[in-house]
């Protein structure tokens, strides 16, 4: 299932919006990993960014468990729904990358990727869904927004280091 088709049923798109729970579950985790291994000695602004993100991601899997809810349809197995994430997403783990920024900065960029993905292909469809177009994107485009916004607070960090 890719993002880079219209979506044409409540199913597809719920599919979709479960990929984006289990990215958001990935940057949650990641951001938890690195926070438990910061060094005692770490920027405060880093240990805050780390925060934030879990925070963030966490209210992001909330929206979207949400919408899925108003779309009525069965759920796929986690499982099924991890592997997809894992081959098109998943292609670094944390240890790829030789700064706790880098990789935050990497999993902000899918993030961000995937939602513009995914209104543009909601955009392009001309099929209705079980839950209101406009709220739909305006809700992606709200957790689109806050990606692109970590994104960028995570450069301001990196460049101050």
């Amino acid at each position: 299932m890719s993002v880079s088709q219209r979506v044409t049923s409540d199913d597809q798109l719920a599919r979709l919006l479960q990929i984006g729970i289990v990215l958001e579950e990935v940057v949650e985790a990641r951001a938890h990993r690195h926070y438990r291994q910061l060094d005692a000695e770490l920027d405060e602004a880093v240990e805050t960014l780390l925060a934030d993100a879990a925070e963030e991601s966490a209210d992001h899997r909330e929206r979207l468990e949400a919408i899925i809810d108003g779309l009525g349809v069965d759920s796929v197995p986690f499982d099924e729904i991890e592997s997809l994430v894992d081959a098109r997403y998943g292609r670094t783990r944390p240890e790829d990358f030789d700064d706790v920024l880098y990789d935050q900065l990497c999993n902000e960029e899918t993030a961000y990727k995937f939602y513009d993905d995914l209104i543009e292909a909601v955009e392009g469809s001309d099929a209705a869904f079980s839950v209101d177009r406009e709220e739909l994107i305006a809700t992606l485009t709200t957790i689109r927004d806050e990606e692109a916004e970590g994104v960028r607070e995570v450069t301001e960090v990196m460049e101050r280091r």
